[in-house]
């Protein structure tokens, strides 16, 4: 028999994938600081996913895993999105693609 330990974080549905394959899968379920930690490590590995190869699904990935972070620190949606305008609002945003370069003081 043959064992393959992962350890990590995944998505609800790939137990159910792995038993249709014929195969057996051992999860646990999280406390919420073990669910953090986990998704805060996620987070990193979808970034260096979607850094590695520019793929919209790996950039996909990585919102997800920004979904649940907010969904355990219990943030809603609403919520994240006025943090976010607010910050645009008072710093903009990175639609003019600017690239400071150096600053000079007297």
């Amino acid at each position: 028999m043959k064992r393959i330990t992962y350890n990590k974080l995944i998505r609800d549905k790939i137990p159910q994938i792995i038993e249709q394959s014929g195969k057996k899968a051992i999860v646990e379920k999280l406390t919420d600081d073990q669910y953090l930690a986990m998704l805060n490590a996620k987070f990193d590995e979808e970034l260096a996913e979607y850094q590695n190869g520019k793929n919209i699904e790996e950039l996909a990935d990585l919102v997800e895993v920004v979904y649940a972070i907010l969904d355990v620190r219990g943030v809603s949606l609403a919520e994240f999105e006025k943090i976010r305008q607010d910050k645009v609002d008072a710093r903009g945003a990175f639609k003019d693609r600017l690239l400071l370069k150096e600053v000079i003081e007297d």
